[in-house]
């Protein structure tokens, strides 16, 4: 088993993938059968990876895996509370209110947030219209 880093050129999402060898990687490649699981492209490509070394020493890596994620977790946090004050909730009418702001002049309100299908994400995008899918983590407290 091989492990890759991949990332999408349509979104710039980045992922690991397993693979049964280098060869079966490039099979599935060639068959266009590597979909990123955000937008749905083909356009996937390996990119630089280090090596993974197992080192004795599990519980510091385990240790060190808790702090970064909950690093990562706080800065996520922070984005949402940014994204909650300055933006427009809009629910599940994202794509329709994406629509109407840049078809319609007039309506340059502030921006807006929301859910949409990854369906809906591509269209609008073939549309032309900037549209970015951030990771949102659920506030369990309230």
């Amino acid at each position: 088993m091989i492990k890759y880093r991949l990332i999408c050129n349509d979104c710039n999402l980045s992922f690991d993938s397993w693979f049964g060898s280098s060869k079966e990687y490039e099979k599935l490649k060639r068959k266009n059968f590597l979909k990123c699981h955000s937008c749905n492209s083909i356009k996937i490509e390996k990119t630089l990876m280090s090596p993974q070394l197992i080192s004795k020493a599990q519980d510091n890596y385990k240790d060190t895996r808790d702090v970064k994620l909950k690093a990562i977790t706080g800065k996520i946090k922070k984005y949402q509370k940014f994204i909650r004050e300055n933006f427009d909730y809009v629910g599940k009418n994202f794509a329709y209110e994406a629509r109407s702001i840049h078809y319609d002049d007039k309506k340059k309100n502030k921006g807006i947030f929301g859910t949409t299908t990854n369906k809906e994400l591509k269209e609008l995008k073939e549309e032309g219209i900037n549209a970015e899918v951030i990771p949102w983590i659920e506030d369990k407290s309230n």
